[in-house]
């Protein structure tokens, strides 16, 4: 049925009246109808929608909680990495970046600049993009390249806009942070415990988990908060951060209203020094200070290094400490053999969690502490997240006190412990052993690995007892035992369905996932992504022996053993040849490493503007010819790729006999 004019006109006037009001609310917080007002519209609105279903869109204010509850969250790819800042914990470490800062863009007659404070919050960071003025897209951080897609959780959240309107700016992507107001996440666990349910513990793992929930409406109930940081378009030019700031604002986007220009470092210290003091008063949680600077053409000169900007740093405040008492140590045994020490703690709260448990690193960490079993201690939150025991309170210890023994057996298979002469950790030797089986099934399925959403630990441990798994090539034979899950207790039909379609999804993963997910010693995200791309197969990296891999930038003599003795393994060779098998991918889609004997292996200096190039983009010719790029030039400087106005690189590279090119000589190279 085709609505009418007139009532096309009342939907466009409820729907801008309405999201004005969520604005002023959530976003201004000064209302200017009252709630029941505010209802009428809101239920006039979803009259006629019912009545008209083809006036029905999906920025709607009567779509923000809607839909069947989701199913699976699918992934998206960020079209800017959101990439991960470096820690500071000490004024020093700033004046370090500040120095950093200066020195490079000295080099680029950029002598000026200024910084952009502001609160650096606890919580989920998500990116949002908008196409024609409406929210297509909303997803969460990930990796940095890719995240989740959680749309439909996000539109629950009103103080951020459905759709905006601006004569210049349709299609954009905004980033910025979801998290829980102090007094929102006291109500959320006041309902866990009237419903019996299990208390939250961290505001933030709450957010992050309410957010990947599949249904929406419990999503709605719990009341998450948005403050955006970041804009970013390719339809107008933006200058700065604080511009960015002002757009945020003027398309009425949440911004928190505690930020600073800073002329210099000092001003920076200042306003760290401020909001540390203000910190406990704050209605939300915050844990350090972000630092930035402003311009937008200065931080692309600065560029980025491995996945965080070296424009931007977090100053991280002091950890919270507090008191309480060792009631045991006890030993886990992670997927590698490492045995790390554990203190069960008497609970306690801190910084918004209660902490029950604090690792104590390694048994030299014990010895050179004195902790003992039933120690009363200090210990704090290390960088607001992983409990650490500070100090022993040596004059509350008991008079019947024992030093802690090391073990000599493993725990769980009773294997007797080694210790290599050139680390602090012991190890379990026997491979075979169950906590090693089961932390490589679960260092197996996670996000970062082959991302298998439902095999969680208490799933992986029944699915061992009942002899589902052996290892982690298993995982694919519980496709079809089917009927033999459904008979386990508590398994419905939805769950199994579930977990049998995130496991043929994760055959679709990329080479360099798969080899992550393999779980050899050393061998990390990164590390497995270089492997990927230079080797571009599982049979090349099998038949490279250690000075072979040795020869790939960035891996040293520990990964090089590491890895050549992991291949040499004919059970895990098995392993390999079952997931294979299973139809995992084993190769790169094509090897991006392209053997160029003018760069292969050479490690080049950037210096100066280049006229044709961007730096992030000669990095990365650098880097598909299998090149390495360095910060600093030293004697194992191959080449200083010179533009206009080099620096003192260029003078470095002089004195020390470093060849340098220009960008001429640099197109020359890549030719070949």
């Amino acid at each position: 049925m085709t609505a009418p004019a007139d009532i096309i006109e009342k939907v466009k006037y409820l729907r801008e009246k309405i999201t004005d009001a969520d604005y002023r609310y959530y976003v201004l917080a000064d209302p200017d109808i009252d709630d029941y007002s505010y209802d009428m519209m809101l239920k006039e609105l979803d009259d006629i929608e019912k009545k008209y279903p083809a006036m029905i869109s999906d920025d709607s204010p009567t779509q923000r909680v809607s839909g069947m509850p989701t199913r699976i969250f699918r992934t998206v790819k960020h079209k800017v990495p959101m990439l991960s800042l470096s820690n500071s914990y000490n004024f020093n470490e700033l004046i370090e970046f500040d120095n950093r800062i200066n020195n490079i863009l000295s080099e680029s007659n950029e002598k000026n600049y200024e910084y952009i404070c502001e609160f650096k919050f606890d919580g989920l960071a998500v990116s949002l993009v908008y196409e024609n003025g409406k929210l297509k897209t909303a997803a969460t951080r990930g990796d940095g390249s890719e995240g989740d897609d959680v749309t439909q959780n996000i539109k629950t959240i009103r103080s951020i806009p459905l759709s905006v309107r601006h004569k210049d700016l349709k299609n954009f992507e905004i980033r910025g942070e979801v998290f829980f107001r102090k007094e929102d996440f006291i109500k959320v666990n006041e309902e866990q415990e009237l419903k019996g349910e299990k208390i939250f513990a961290n505001a933030r793992n709450t957010a992050a988990g309410t957010l990947k929930l599949k249904d929406s409406r419990i999503v709605a109930s719990r009341q998450l908060n948005f403050f955006s940081y970041y804009f970013y378009t390719d339809e107008i030019k933006i200058e700065s951060h604080l511009h960015s700031i002002d757009l945020l604002q003027e398309l009425k986007f949440p911004v928190n209203k505690f930020f600073k220009k800073a002329a210099d470092i000092k001003e920076v210290k200042a306003f760290c020094d401020e909001t540390e003091r203000m910190r406990d008063s704050l209605p939300y949680e915050i844990d350090g200070v972000v630092v930035k600077v402003n311009s937008f053409s200065q931080q692309e000169i600065l560029g980025t290094v491995s996945r965080s900007p070296r424009w931007a740093i977090a100053y991280k405040f002091k950890a919270k400490e507090t008191e309480t008492k060792i009631e045991s140590i006890v030993c886990q045994v992670g997927r590698t053999g490492t045995i790390t020490p554990v203190a069960n703690l008497k609970p306690v709260l801190l910084s918004g969690s209660t902490i029950s448990r604090a690792t104590l690193h390694n048994f030299d960490e014990i010895k050179r502490k004195d902790i003992r079993e039933g120690d009363f201690v200090k210990i704090e939150k290390g960088g607001d997240v992983i409990p650490k025991v500070l100090e022993v309170i040596i004059k509350k210890r008991g008079r019947n006190s024992k030093p802690y023994l090391i073990p000599s057996k493993c725990p769980v298979c009773g294997s007797s412990l080694k210790k290599p002469e050139d680390e602090v950790y012991y190890y379990c030797p026997n491979y075979y052993c169950d906590a090693q089986i089961k932390g490589r099934i679960e260092h197996f399925v996670q996000r970062n690995a082959m991302n298998i959403e439902g095999l969680g630990e208490s799933i992986i441990d029944i699915f061992l007892n009942k002899g589902f798994l052996k290892n982690y090539s298993d995982i694919y034979a519980l496709v079809k035992k089917k009927a033999e899950l459904l008979r386990l207790d508590r398994f419905g039909e939805k769950s199994v369905d579930n977990i049998i379609a995130a496991i043929e999804e994760s055959r679709n993963r990329p080479f360099d996932k798969v080899l992550f997910a393999l779980g050899i010693r050393h061998v990390g995200e990164r590390t497995a992504k270089i492997l990927a791309d230079n080797f571009g197969s599982i049979e090349n990296i099998v038949s490279a022996d250690e000075e072979r891999i040795l020869q790939v930038n960035e891996i040293g003599p520990k990964i090089a053993e590491s890895i050549s003795l992991f291949m040499k393994d004919k059970k895990n060779l098995e392993l390999i040849e079952k997931l294979k098998k299973a139809g995992l991918k084993f190769e790169s889609g094509e090897n991006t490493i392209k053997e160029n004997i003018n760069i292969t292996n050479k490690t080049f200096v950037l210096t100066g503007t280049l006229e044709k190039y961007k730096r992030e983009e000669a990095q990365k010719i650098i880097e598909d010819f299998g090149g390495k790029v360095s910060s600093s030039v030293s004697k194992k400087t191959d080449f200083v790729l010179a533009g206009e106005e080099a620096g003192s690189k260029q003078q470095k590279a002089v004195d020390l006999g470093v060849k340098i090119i220009s960008e001429s000589d640099f197109e020359k190279m890549i030719k070949g």
